[in-house]
C-alpha cells in the first residue's frame, strides 16, 4: 500500500510540475508586460510601409447602454450641468458647460483584456498569485495603464470566406484552430509574423444589432489549438468580432474560457474583444498598420478601446 501511495504522489507531482511549465515567462521571471515585449521600433517602421491609401478604419464599437457586455456588466452616464442648465453663466463671456460622470464596467463594448483578467486557480501571468497583486482599490501589477501603445502590423483573417459555406456568419460554437487559420491565411496570401496583432472576422458582430440576447448566448471563435498556434507564431494580441474571442459553447464541455487561459496567463498575449472588422473585410484590407493607445486608468483589469487600422 505504501508503494501505491508513493507512486500516486509521484504521479501527482509530475502532473503538477507539467501544469507549472507555463511560467516563468520567456521574457524573464519578473516580467509583467507579456507579449508586447515583441514590439520594436523596427516593427513600427515596417508596419508603416503598409500605409499606401491613407484610409483609416475604426475597429471599436460604440460604448453605451446597449453595447455588447458580458452579464452583469452595464453602462450608465450622467450629464452634469451648471445648476439646472438654465442658471447664470460664468463671466462676462457667458460661459456655460456640461460635464459627464460614468458609472460603468470597463469591460463593455470593444475592450482590451489585460494580463490581470484571467488566471489558473488564482495564478496569473508569470506565476504571480492573485494575493500578491489583486486589491479592491486596483491591481498593483498588470494594470492596463502600464501597457505601452501597441503600434504594429495588423492582420485580419476572413474566416467567413474560408469556413462559412456561403453564410454571412459562422455558427456559435464553431472553433477556429490551426488548420483553419492556416487555410484562411493561405487563401488571402497573408502571413502571420512575430509581433503581429491578429483579428478574426467571423461575421458574428452583425448579430448584436439583430438579436442582442442571441449574440451573447454563444459565438464562433478561436479554439485552444488555434490559440496555441498563434502563440507559437509570436503574436502580440488576438482579437475578433465577437464578445469573447473564443468559441462558445467551448470545445470541451465543463471548461470555462480555456482560450483566455491559453492566451493571457500562459502566453501573455492580450485579447481584443468586439472588434468591428466589417469595413476591413469589405475592402479586403487584410494587413494594415494597427494603432492602439488605451486609456491609462491606474489599477484597471480591462480597458474600453477604439483601435484604428490604417492602410
Amino acid at each position: 500500500m505504501r508503494h501505491l501511495i508513493a507512486a500516486a504522489a509521484a504521479l501527482f507531482a509530475t502532473f503538477a510540475h507539467a501544469a507549472d511549465t507555463w511560467y516563468p515567462s520567456e521574457f524573464g521571471p519578473h516580467d509583467t508586460l507579456g507579449a508586447v515585449n515583441r514590439l520594436s521600433p523596427a516593427g513600427v517602421l515596417a508596419a508603416t510601409k503598409l500605409v499606401t491609401a491613407g484610409k483609416v478604419y475604426r475597429l471599436g464599437v460604440e460604448s453605451g447602454p446597449t453595447s455588447p457586455a458580458y452579464p452583469p456588466r452595464d453602462y450608465k452616464i450622467t450629464i452634469l450641468q451648471l445648476e439646472d442648465g438654465t442658471g447664470t453663466p460664468w463671466g462676462s463671456n457667458l460661459l456655460s458647460s456640461n460635464d459627464d460622470l460614468l458609472h460603468t464596467w470597463v469591460g463593455v463594448g470593444s475592450q482590451l483584456d489585460g494580463l490581470g483578467h484571467i488566471g489558473i486557480n488564482h495564478v496569473y501571468y508569470n506565476g504571480i498569485h492573485a494575493k500578491d497583486f489583486v486589491k479592491v482599490t486596483g491591481l498593483t501589477k498588470f494594470s492596463t495603464s502600464d501597457v505601452p501603445p501597441i503600434v504594429t502590423r495588423g492582420v485580419v483573417l476572413d474566416m467567413v470566406a474560408s469556413m462559412g459555406n456561403g453564410q454571412a456568419m459562422l455558427a456559435p460554437g464553431t472553433a477556429i484552430n490551426r488548420e483553419q487559420i492556416k487555410a484562411a491565411a493561405k487563401a488571402q496570401n497573408t502571413a502571420i509574423n512575430r509581433g503581429d496583432v491578429v483579428i478574426l472576422h467571423t461575421g458574428w458582430l452583425a448579430m448584436s444589432g439583430k438579436d442582442a440576447k442571441k449574440f451573447m448566448q454563444g459565438e464562433p471563435g478561436l479554439g485552444v489549438d488555434g490559440a496555441k498556434y498563434l502563440a507559437k507564431r509570436g503574436v502580440v494580441a488576438v482579437g475578433a468580432d465577437t464578445w469573447g474571442v473564443e468559441a462558445v459553447p467551448h470545445e470541451v464541455k465543463g471548461t470555462a474560457f480555456p482560450v483566455h487561459q491559453e492566451l493571457l496567463p500562459k502566453n501573455g498575449i492580450y485579447i481584443l474583444e468586439n472588434m468591428d472588422t466589417r469595413e476591413l473585410i469589405k475592402d479586403k484590407a487584410y494587413e494594415f498598420l494597427f494603432v492602439l493607445g488605451q486609456p491609462r486608468f491606474v489599477g484597471s483589469v480591462q480597458a474600453i478601446i477604439n483601435p484604428v487600422a490604417i492602410r
